[in-house]
């Protein structure tokens, strides 16, 4: 996601209150950004995401409430956006909650158009790097079942052909190159059978 100034961002305010939508819609116009889409109310707002599919969603709420949090965990799930909150009131629990429900940035007090772009901008690095965060974790929990599939199966094999653990091992990679598979697959189609074989 590329930073402010983008024409082509396609920005949600959801803000029940026309003068303070009013003021982060005119800080996003004075930012470049052309397509602003103003909700105002809560109402149905997975689906108006949805049909809008903005690349970042900014909430203005005078109390934040669990309802809209509740909201936001399902739109966050459904697909991962920035989104900033801007908020009249500073509540630990609360601002604890937003952030747990996928909120990039959580702004008390600090509604003026001058500020929006800079808020923006803040918004899509800090959810970038929490995506790339979260690629790096995921990938290093698949690296580590693989190696634990990977040990399980040459245990097996070490078992059933009575060889040793490199023995073992070269067998299910030579298996994995002859078939353009990884070895972990291999390994999994392993540990299959045997669970079949029981």
């Amino acid at each position: 996601m590329s930073p402010l100034p983008d024409k082509d961002l396609r920005i949600v305010i959801a803000d029940p209150n026309p003068l303070r939508a009013a003021i982060l819609r005119d800080g996003l116009a004075e930012a470049g950004c052309a397509q602003v889409f103003v909700f105002d109310s809560f109402l149905d707002l997975e689906r108006r995401l949805a049909e809008v599919a903005p690349d970042i969603v900014l909430i203005d709420l005078e109390n934040p409430n669990r309802d809209v949090l509740e909201q936001m965990i399902r739109v966050s799930g459904a697909q991962a956006r920035p989104v900033a909150m801007f908020a009249d009131t500073s509540d630990a629990a609360m601002i604890n909650a937003a952030i747990d429900a996928g909120v990039s940035a959580y702004v008390v007090d600090g509604l003026k158009k001058e500020r929006v772009k800079t808020i923006v901008d803040v918004s899509i690095s800090r959810f970038n790097a929490f995506a790339r965060l979260r690629e790096e974790l995921a990938e290093a929990q698949n690296q580590l079942a693989d190696r634990k599939a990977i040990d399980q199966a040459k245990g097996l094999v070490m078992k059933a052909k009575n060889i040793s653990e490199d023995q073992a091992y070269a067998m299910m990679r030579k298996v994995a190159m002859n078939e353009g598979k990884k070895i972990a697959e291999i390994a999994r189609s392993i540990l299959t059978a045997a669970e079949l074989l029981k």
